[in-house]
């Protein structure tokens, strides 16, 4: 098919069946992927990857020895964050997390704290609650994210061997519990010696991001970067 013809076709198809918004609904234009233009210049950006020091470094102190962290959007209940993720992990719109992801990595090629990841992992889902949702929605940021970042992705070296009921309404110490001695390393070799920059999909407490994270520090030379797609404040 030639260019021409490949147009042609792309444009009799958003004639006849028009995208929408995946926030507000609103018909997008040819030019738009995803969100408008007015949802994405509202998506509530926290810029943190530009700070060595910021709330999410905070969060791990003491905890996991990191060399940075960062998340990409404030999530707060009701918001358009919050919309997004439930549509990206309840409702099957995997591009939100692609989309979100590659946005998410072109902020972190602009960092001098992020430039340098050799490899990108996502937090693993149990292949029962991935089999059920149809895919893993950490994974999907991370395709999206290494498309920016032209980092590898192994999404097989970190899994996830126990299942474990959702964190929602824990507390901080039942989060801890809850994923405590759940995650185990294979074919660990492929990441020794690398920069490894481990994401999620949302930050509360950083139990998951903490468990995962020490069981990847096991990994001999591993440098470990932290990040999320969302932070949920206090």
């Amino acid at each position: 098919m030639n260019f021409a013809l490949y147009t042609w076709t792309s444009d009799l198809a958003g004639l006849l069946f028009p995208k929408s918004c995946l926030l507000c609904g609103k018909t997008l234009h040819q030019q738009e992927e995803t969100l408008c233009t007015t949802c994405f210049y509202k998506l509530a950006r926290t810029n943190f990857q530009r700070e060595a020091e910021n709330p999410i470094i905070e969060i791990f102190s003491g905890r996991l020895p990191l060399v940075s962290a960062t998340t990409f959007l404030f999530f707060s209940k009701g918001g358009g964050t919050q919309q997004l993720i439930h549509k990206l992990k309840y409702k099957g719109k995997k591009e939100i997390g692609v989309y979100l992801g590659k946005l998410f990595g072109n902020q972190l090629n602009d960092s001098e704290l992020f430039n340098m990841i050799d490899t990108i992992i996502p937090v693993p889902l149990h292949p029962k609650k991935e089999h059920k949702r149809g895919y893993n929605q950490s994974l999907m940021i991370v395709e999206g994210m290494a498309k920016s970042m032209k980092a590898r992705v192994f999404p097989d070296v970190l899994y996830r061997k126990i299942y474990t009921s959702s964190q929602t309404k824990k507390s901080r110490y039942e989060r801890w519990q809850n994923v405590k001695d759940t995650f185990e390393i294979k074919k660990g070799q492929r990441l020794e010696g690398k920069h490894v920059l481990l994401v999620d999909d949302v930050i509360t407490t950083g139990a998951t991001l903490e468990a995962c994270g020490n069981k990847l520090l096991e990994i001999p030379g591993i440098k470990l970067s932290i990040a999320s797609l969302a932070y949920a404040q206090g």
